[in-house]
């Protein structure tokens, strides 16, 4: 299940599969179509006033155009979407090309230009001018026409046309919008947020994290990220042999062989282990991904805000814009129990995840950004404001005084690198981040 997810995270990411599948969808739509056609299906629309049949040549010569134009717009989008993704990653950073290229407003439009070029292709082999022989499957539906022209089918490539049309006003208003920096980070944010909701939907308890048990290694043979766990089977093959199971990686590690993985626990070491059966439950790969590692849409945010706050770049506000998504993850997940377990309810977990306290993730997020925060006065008391405005959803009085703490290391850090006013500025705001933290 890990690879399935896995690939199909793949082929989320990927600009062939949404083509193929439309290509796939016009060419059945084209048969069945033309199947209405030649069976008198169509014959209600010389009833309608005002819709003059076309001939064939006529016929042939809009299907010719539609099928190159589509072909060509087609072209001409791919190029501009691989240009607007080497730009946002070549800014943005190279961790967001799996960002743009799941982007499903790319992928929609380049597969609508395809498959109605399919459409059109398909269509417009049928089309058989007065002088042409009969052949195929036509003979017995226009014997007795001079040519041949699939009205209905002609009227569904106009429809497939108009609607190109629509898909190729808002691709050249959706391209624009998808690189500008807010609506980046607003993805990248909204994606976090919605991950820390469903990784770790109960309140916080003020329960800890458990100690992590003794017991023999169980190490990796393959190299790579670990991209996927199947939490829930390794729940049931501890489960199975009585003992338990620490992991000792998370989702987005690396490892290589003789890396350990994880450790048996309460079992005999020569007994006859399941570890090739474990080892199938990581799914490893070249890069990591978001699909179970939350982290790395924190480092997207950090990259994001460092290269906003490099000398090279000097870019403060979209820096804040990142700040500010981090401090809405860091309140989400100040109020949340930040352990889990696949075990059943009221049974014993066999499993033991290597599980982040509060601490860490602050840490990944503000304390890996803090060296440039500290750099700027505008980006220093941005993050003031939204530590404070973390802590205040924070009844944990041991994750207030992480965030506490984090405020008293930027401070420090800041007085390295500012001077003169905007030193006292900064000063200014660390003592109004002590009181209002204190309340």
């Amino acid at each position: 299940m890990t690879r399935l997810r896995v690939i199909w995270q793949s082929i989320n990411a990927s600009y062939w599969f949404l083509s193929a599948l439309f290509a796939i969808s016009a060419l059945a739509l084209a048969v069945g179509t033309l199947w209405l056609d030649q069976n008198g299906y169509s014959e209600f629309l010389d009833e309608i006033a005002g819709l003059q049949p076309a001939r064939p040549e006529g016929a042939s010569n809009i299907l010719t155009v539609i099928a190159g134009a589509m072909i060509g717009v087609a072209s001409t989008v791919f190029s501009i979407t691989i240009a607007a993704v080497a730009y946002a990653s070549g800014n943005y950073g190279p961790r967001l090309l799996t960002n743009f290229m799941e982007d499903r407003g790319n992928q929609f439009s380049l597969a609508t230009f395809i498959g109605t070029f399919v459409y059109a292709i398909t269509v417009l082999r049928t089309v058989r001018a007065e002088d042409e022989a009969q052949v195929g499957l036509l003979l017995a539906a226009t014997a007795t026409a001079p040519g041949y022209v699939p009205q209905l089918s002609l009227l569904m490539a106009f429809a497939l046309m108009g609607l190109s049309v629509a898909v190729l006003v808002y691709f050249l208003n959706h391209i624009p919008a998808s690189i500008r920096v807010n609506s980046v980070l607003r993805g990248i944010g909204a994606r976090l947020l919605k991950d820390i909701a469903k990784r770790f939907p109960d309140q916080n308890t003020g329960e800890r994290a458990g100690s992590s048990p003794e017991g023999s290694h169980l190490v990796a043979k393959g190299t790579g990220y670990v991209q996927a766990i199947d939490f829930a089977r390794l729940e049931r093959i501890a489960q199975r042999e009585e003992g338990k199971l620490k992991l000792a990686v998370r989702t987005g590690d690396f490892v290589h062989p003789g890396v350990t993985i994880a450790y048996w626990a309460d079992m005999d070491v020569g007994e006859d282990r399941p570890d090739d059966e474990v080892r199938d439950c990581f799914t490893l790969g070249s890069m990591r991904t978001p699909s179970q590692d939350m982290q790395f849409l924190i480092d997207e945010l950090v990259e994001i805000a460092l290269r906003a706050l490099s000398p090279g770049i000097n870019d403060p506000f979209t820096a804040v814009t990142a700040i500010h998504w981090l401090g809405a993850a860091t309140a989400e997940l100040g109020y949340r129990n930040l352990t889990r377990t696949y075990a059943k309810e009221g049974e014993e977990p066999h499993l033991v995840l290597l599980e982040d306290d509060f601490e860490h993730y602050l840490a990944r997020g503000f304390g890996a950004v803090r060296g440039g925060i500290a750099t700027n006065r505008i980006a220093t008391q941005v993050t003031f404001d939204a530590l404070v405005d973390a802590a205040s959803l924070v009844d944990d009085e041991s994750r207030r005084a992480a965030i506490r703490q984090e405020g008293d290391q930027l401070a420090r850090q800041a007085r390295e690198h500012l001077l003169g006013p905007e030193l006292d500025a900064v000063e200014a705001r660390y003592q109004l981040f002590l009181q209002r933290i204190e309340r």
